[in-house]
């Protein structure tokens, strides 16, 4: 049984960044891999980022590619996400995921392959 705590949400202006972080409990977190996702209002959740149990492999949707960074801290079973230029399309609630599938398995950008959740935080980017 894994936990998600994300903090690090709040408004910004666009052109803006954030980092976002999630505490995990449970001593496998670094058997993990571990995922970014976000849901704005109306729209379907969907992946950010993600990146492997070592941190060796990392995956970003394309619309955040050259802005926003992964990474984590096995020792401090924490997970970030360093968010940069922000834009106002950027607005949506954020979810940290735990999945048991290995890399190899390729599902870390399926919401469904995911197995334990954050609450959410909220990013907020005006204009």
């Amino acid at each position: 049984q894994v936990q998600l705590v994300e903090s690090g949400g709040g408004l910004v202006q666009a052109g803006g960044s954030l980092r976002l972080s999630c505490a995990a409990s449970g001593r496998t977190f670094s058997r993990y891999v571990m995922g970014w996702f976000r849901q704005a209002p109306g729209k379907e959740r969907e992946v950010v980022a993600a990146i492997s149990w070592r941190g060796g492999s990392t995956y970003y949707t394309d619309s955040v590619k050259g802005r926003f960074t992964i990474s984590r801290d096995n020792a401090r079973n924490t997970v970030y996400l360093r968010m940069n230029s922000l834009k106002p399309e950027d607005t949506a609630v954020y979810y940290c995921a735990a999945d048991k599938s290995s890399w190899d398995s390729g599902t870390y950008y399926s919401p469904r392959e995911y197995d334990y959740w954050g609450q959410g935080t909220q990013v907020t980017v005006s204009s």
